[in-house]
């Protein structure tokens, strides 16, 4: 089918695609609506986010319903707000020249008795999210006892989402002879379940194959050590001046801190995530859809809402947990037939991920190089250049050009070109002249938490703690501990190495002295906590179950440590060293312990204040909005 005119749609809707614009069916548009227009039966369409799914089950509901009927005939199950807003804002726009059409929104964080009311005054397409839906038929507020369409509209992600048992409650109170449209960008055992529970024999049509991605997105990886990850997060976004980006972390803490970090550093940014508000997450979706935010940081399950066609870039922060969420992600960008780049920030420990991803969506990633600051001096330069090349003369300064050629009138040509973008230039030169290559070598060694190089790494300290195994602690238990307990972000502890009674870690020296400073007089379940900094640059070179100490000798007898296990690097003479157990005394004087106390495990949890991440004084500050 080359058009909407030959895909058998009435003669309102194709005045309503005129007026959108449209010209061409997307492969989607064409499989589905033909079938559905010509036969009642179920469908499993599989095809990407951005390839137009919302039309190619919009239309057909749309010519099928009874306008002149009030009883609600179409049910829309959607995974987020955003998404069911989107939906039924664009049914809308389809429908515009439908009178007496009446498509009604249900969703979380807003007036269930507004919303109800619109129901009430005739209905004929509900679209909803499940929980807010199964509630309202809970009270009886709402009846799809007679609907004749059914459609679970990113079917994979609700169930992602544990909407499963709800999306099954709510379809019992349905006829069985509905039909049932499912659209999902992928394919896992769970949406093939639903399907065979709910579908009669159903057809399916896949646009591309089983959870591929979209031809029109390229897909590039960067390997940086794990601490590396915000600074290569800026480096992206400064080689690509005009860049107008998804950014995805994986939790809503990590959401809120990027997009924090990334507008102090005077970047263009917002964040997305389940904690705002529904007014604030609109406001922030105006402002990104507006362009007035040009990296949008977001959680997987915010941002199912986000349908811009001119997104550039999609970068992953952080991989997803469900390889296949990576799918959703990609799909944001390469929108309406338009290029788009995937990119993928990944510490050593990560990369094995890549070769699974690249299994799934059946694409070759791209290893490329973080640039270098020379190289994104260059880039903001010529894009600098570009835009005042192509920038159309506002005569309003003629009338200035007398006094500014009196200014300028012993400068020749190249010397004011260079004071012009001199102005520009230094930002990111004074920035970037100094800055260190964030690349790493990738490597086939184990490398579970971080990706570090040590040996080459003169910026870490590597310490020793008293607690092991035996304490009850793994490497992820331990680093979640010190996290906590040092209020750090995931990637400031790293290379954790547990022994049975004993342990390694790493963060950088400059938070050298807030580590030492917090484990005097610390107690874990009552007994004190010794961290000592240590030479040992490396994993502990243990080969027993236990490990050994510095000395390379297994030197523990009776399951407790004595004190050569002590790395040499630090050892504090006989007269320094705090005796063992409960009859350990504080090396602090009595004054000073008691107006500080004794500190236990749980005393300090939320009784700290954050550092400041530093001065932003010497950082290239980004215009806050886009030319």
């Amino acid at each position: 089918m080359s058009t909407f005119q030959e895909l058998g749609l009435n003669e309102d809707l194709l005045k309503a695609i005129t007026d959108l614009g449209f010209e061409k069916p997307s492969e989607v548009q064409a499989k589905a609506i033909p079938l559905l227009l010509e036969e009642d039966k179920d469908l499993v369409a599989l095809a990407q986010t951005g390839t137009g799914k919302t039309a190619a089950f919009g239309f057909p509901m749309l010519q099928k319903i009874d306008i002149d009927s009030r009883t609600t005939q179409g049910l829309i199950l959607s995974p987020t707000r955003e998404l069911c807003l989107q939906i039924t804002n664009e049914l809308k726009l389809y429908g515009k020249y439908c009178k007496g059409l009446n498509v009604v929104a249900i969703y979380g964080g807003s007036s269930i008795s507004d919303q109800a009311r619109a129901v009430k005054r005739g209905a004929q397409i509900i679209v909803a999210t499940p929980g807010r839906m199964k509630d309202m038929i809970s009270r009886r507020m709402v009846d799809i006892s007679k609907i004749q369409y059914s459609v679970l509209d990113e079917a994979d992600e609700m169930l992602n989402m544990g909407f499963k048992e709800d999306i099954t409650d709510i379809l019992s109170h349905t006829p069985e002879d509905k039909n049932t449209w499912l659209f999902s960008a992928t394919m896992p055992k769970e949406v093939a379940t639903i399907a065979k529970k709910f579908m009669y024999n159903p057809t399916e049509i896949t646009v591309g194959n089983k959870n591929e991605s979209t031809s029109n997105v390229t897909h590039e990886y960067y390997l940086v050590n794990a601490r590396d990850r915000y600074q290569a997060l800026k480096r992206l976004a400064d080689a690509n001046p005009d860049i107008f980006s998804v950014i995805f972390c994986r939790t809503k803490r990590d959401t809120q801190k990027v997009a924090e970090n990334l507008i102090e550093d005077g970047y263009s940014a917002g964040a997305l995530h389940g904690d705002l508000s529904q007014n604030q997450r609109d406001l922030v979706m105006k402002s990104f859809r507006n362009q007035q935010i040009q990296m949008l940081v977001a959680t997987d399950v915010a941002a199912r809402g986000i349908d811009v066609d001119d997104i550039t870039h999609v970068i992953n922060y952080q991989l997803p947990d469900e390889i296949e969420t990576y799918t959703h992600r990609s799909g944001r960008t390469g929108r309406a037939g338009k290029t788009g780049v995937s990119m993928v920030i990944v510490s050593k420990s990560e990369v094995r991920k890549i070769k699974s991803i690249e299994r799934i969506i059946k694409k070759d990633f791209d290893k490329k190089e973080i640039p270098s600051g020379s190289d994104i001096v260059e880039v903001q330069l010529m894009s600098l250049a570009n835009k005042i090349h192509t920038t159309e003369t506002n005569h309003e300064i003629d009338k200035h050009l007398e006094s500014i050629n009196e200014l300028f009138a012993d400068t020749d040509k190249d010397e004011l070109i260079k004071k012009f973008f001199s102005v520009e230039f230094n930002r990111f030169f004074n920035y970037y002249q100094k800055s260190k290559d964030l690349g790493v070598v990738e490597s086939r060694g184990s490398d579970r938490d971080g990706g570090r190089d040590y040996g080459k790494q003169s910026n870490d300290s590597r310490y020793f703690i008293n607690v092991g195994s035996k304490d009850g602690f793994d490497w992820m238990k331990l680093k979640d501990f010190l996290k906590e307990q040092l209020e750090l972000g995931r990637d400031d502890v790293f290379k954790v190495d547990v022994k049975d009674s004993f342990s390694f870690f790493n963060t950088e020296k400059a938070l050298q002295e807030k580590v030492l400073a917090f484990f005097t007089d610390f107690k874990h379940e009552g007994r004190f906590v010794n961290v000592e900094v240590s030479e040992d640059k490396g994993r502990s070179r243990g080969g027993r179950s236990g490990g050994r100490g510095r000395g390379g000798n297994d030197r523990r007898s009776g399951g407790s440590r004595r004190r050569d296990d002590k790395p040499r690097g630090d050892r504090r003479s006989s007269s320094d060293r705090r005796p063992s157990g409960g009859d350990r005394r504080s090396r602090r004087s009595d004054d000073t312990r008691k107006d500080r106390g004794d500190r236990s495990f749980n005393d300090f949890k939320g009784d700290r204040r954050s550092e400041s991440s530093g001065s932003v004084s010497d950082r290239p500050r980004r215009s806050r909005r886009r030319d």
